[in-house]
């Protein structure tokens, strides 16, 4: 189908609401909602979960299910309504004029049919052209997703390539027909930050070669900053503010985006100086939302009778006519004030080892043919001579790609798997070749874990008050069933969880209710060291806040070793009094949190602190991105781990990168690193992030 010209904006809602019916009640997703996409304009949608970004989205694209209805307002396309489009002619628009891209890659792809079928399937289809030339298209936009070998990956099935060449198929068959209009939705969630840096970079390119307006979905507003043009806040079903992205980063005029910005770990903020502050309260209910203003019942400024008197429009804000806010106090708010953070902490006194680690090896045989045990043994080398200590009170991180071996040294460390080589001494003991069953309870207890994904970790037919107490009964605390009870309540008060959660079955919790259920569980033996495996990722930013704010005040009460495995280097910076920056295995650099974050790097360090978005207008980053993938363990390069994709490669004389192992080099006070750069090469490193003159 021939695209038709226009040359107005190419997306404009208008006081859109959308509805989702039960049998109960109507349940308003979204409500007087509008905003404008003018061509080759990226519009940033940024808010909490179930704020409504994917169901605007989803509006948009005209797929809201049975139970989903336009209740209002309206949705022009190229200046038509899209809601009075006849069935055929939405078909026609979407993939063609359309075309929107998922949080998770695997979705979009059918498992069962080669890429270039996939991608060749939509000219085919959209635009009627011929085998041949939608061959030459597919090869085309392989290409220019910047995946190796384009003719290797047509043939290719999805289960043979990773999530970020998984993810660039996904963008490269949006972009096949050459849309308009792009709308992704939470695009790089699943991916590591280096390969999230790629495929943004990636993004911006292609709507400026197709000239393609966006629609860009995300919490994370440091993605927002580097990916849109403009953005548009919303809250429990309501834009709140929108503008540009200088005035909406800049001079925000609503309490919401205030909040989230103080719950975000920004250069500059200090876990005992300055700790984050997280919104207090709840998101409401779509069917509970308070009378007047959504946010009300949460902000600091709210006054009763003024607040939440009436609906609240959105109205102008002086200066700038694309810049609105909801709000009925906008005048009266001192907007400049340096806003009150959290009350500053006490530092805590870092202790004795507690654990400490010396040249681990973990390594695991798997067959050529595992399936049917033939063929030759290959060996996966997931961990390599790891040796790092941890003290009292003292939190540590560990940094790292997807595949680099964070998690099977968590397994090693908990029991779960056992080691090849090496020595982890847990208070004067080796615990290397001890499962977990045959571990006594005070050594089980006293490591403990937190997991991603809070939803997979608790018993969904169990009460959560039951959960905490089998929990206490397999360390051996308490004698009695009254005892556990008691100590159950004091963990529920620990986490700042109500008394009356411990009736409550988990599906009746939200995702950091549930989380801090996880961390009860994890302290009910009292324990020693806690490994919090991405602990926050699956949250809101201002939950994570919370939880991360609960995790420090319990670790200062009970002295706990905290080993956080990260990919958020803005979090780990906030968080860490050290970090271990791990890749294919090895320890590459470890060092004081101020060590790791200042040059000298090692390459990959330097690589992953360019990668990490910062919501920080004033924040300025050396670009680095990085090319290809993640070596496989079972094959890695010959000499340096890193040597396949490192920058500063050809600065070392005589290809000792690529056939020789770097030492670990010590660099003073404890920082270390892996690398073949002599000292008056690592002198010429410059900082990543510079903070801009105001």
């Amino acid at each position: 189908m021939a695209k038709w010209d226009y040359d107005g904006p190419i997306l404009e809602i208008e006081n859109l609401s959308i509805s989702f019916f039960t049998r109960l009640r109507e349940i308003p997703a979204v409500m007087d909602f509008s905003c404008v996409v003018q061509p080759g304009e990226a519009m940033g949608l940024v808010g909490e979960s179930g704020c409504g970004k994917s169901t605007v989205a989803l509006g948009v694209m005209q797929d809201l299910g049975v139970n989903g209805r336009i209740v209002g307002g309206s949705i022009k396309f190229k200046g038509r309504d899209l809601g009075q489009m006849s069935r055929q002619e939405l078909r026609t628009i979407r993939g063609n004029e359309i075309a929107m891209i998922y949080q998770e890659p695997m979705a979009s792809l059918n498992p069962a049919m080669k890429i270039g079928k996939q991608l060749m399937e939509v000219p085919m289809i959209h635009e009627g052209v011929g085998e041949k030339e939608a061959r030459a298209r597919a090869l085309e936009v392989v290409a220019d997703v910047k995946l190796p070998d384009p003719e290797r990956i047509l043939k290719s099935f999805p289960h043979q390539l990773s999530g970020g060449q998984q993810q660039r198929i996904v963008i490269a068959m949006a972009l096949m027909s050459k849309p308009s209009l792009l709308i992704l939705d939470e695009p790089t969630t699943a991916l590591d930050v280096t390969v999230e840096a790629a495929v943004v970079e990636l993004v911006k390119e292609l709507g400026k070669k197709y000239g393609t307006s966006m629609l860009f979905i995300s919490h994370n507003l440091g993605l927002i900053l580097e990916t849109c043009d403009r953005l548009c806040v919303m809250y429990s079903g309501e834009a709140v503010e929108t503008g540009s992205i200088e005035d909406v980063f800049d001079q925000m005029r609503h309490p919401y985006t205030q909040a989230l910005f103080r719950s975000i770990p920004l250069p500059g903020a200090d876990k005992h100086a300055r700790p984050l502050k997280a919104i207090p309260g709840n998101f409401p209910l779509p069917h509970e939302r308070p009378p007047g203003c959504n946010f009300g019942p949460r902000c600091d400024y709210f006054v009763e009778g003024v607040c939440d008197a009436r609906d609240v429009p959105m109205v102008r804000v002086r200066g700038d006519e694309r810049h609105e806010s909801r709000c009925v106090r906008i005048g009266e708010i001192d907007w400049d004030a340096g806003f009150e953070g959290a009350a500053a902490q006490t530092t805590t006194e870092i202790g004795d080892t507690v654990l400490k680690m010396e040249d681990l090896k973990k390594y695991y045989e798997v067959s050529a043919n595992a399936l049917f045990g033939g063929g030759q043994k290959k060996v996966v080398k997931a961990n390599e001579s790891l040796s790092f200590e941890a003290r009292e009170s003292e939190t540590l991180a560990i940094v790292g790609e997807s595949g680099c071996g964070k998690s099977t040294f968590a397994k090693v460390l908990m029991g779960l798997e056992t080691a090849t080589d090496g020595e982890i001494v847990l208070d004067n003991r080796s615990i290397e070749d001890i499962p977990i069953e045959e571990r006594d309870k005070k050594t089980v207890a006293s490591v403990q874990m937190v997991f991603q994904n809070p939803f997979d970790t608790l018993n969904p037919s169990m009460t959560v008050g039951s959960q905490i107490q089998r929990a206490l009964e397999v360390f051996g605390v308490g004698k009695t069933e009254a005892e556990r009870r008691r100590k159950m309540l004091e963990l529920l008060d620990l986490v700042k969880l109500p008394r009356e959660f411990a009736d409550r079955m988990p599906r009746q919790l939200s995702g950091g209710q549930k989380q801090r259920v996880g961390i009860a569980r994890a302290f009910a033996g009292d324990a020693r060291i806690v490994v919090a495996d991405e602990p926050v990722s699956a949250l809101d930013v201002s939950v994570a806040a919370a939880v991360t704010d609960l995790l420090m005040e319990i670790q200062r009460k009970h002295k706990t070793t905290l080993i956080v495995i990260a990919h958020d280097l803005s979090l780990v910076r906030y968080l860490a009094d050290r970090v271990m920056v791990m890749y294919l295995g090895h320890v590459v650099e470890i060092g004081t949190t101020e060590q790791v974050f200042a040059p000298p790097y090692h390459p990959y360090t330097e690589a992953l602190l360019s990668a990490v978005p910062i919501a920080d207008t004033h924040v300025e980053k050396t670009r680095i991105v990085l090319e290809g993938d993640i070596p496989s363990a079972m094959d890695p390069p010959p000499g340096c781990p890193f040597q396949t994709r490192c920058r500063w490669k050809d600065k070392v004389p005589g290809n000792k990168c690529e056939t020789e192992l770097p030492p670990k080099r010590d660099l003073g006070d404890g920082h270390r690193s892996l690398c073949w750069l002599d000292d008056e090469q690592l002198a010429q490193m410059e900082p990543v992030i510079k903070i801009a003159a105001e």
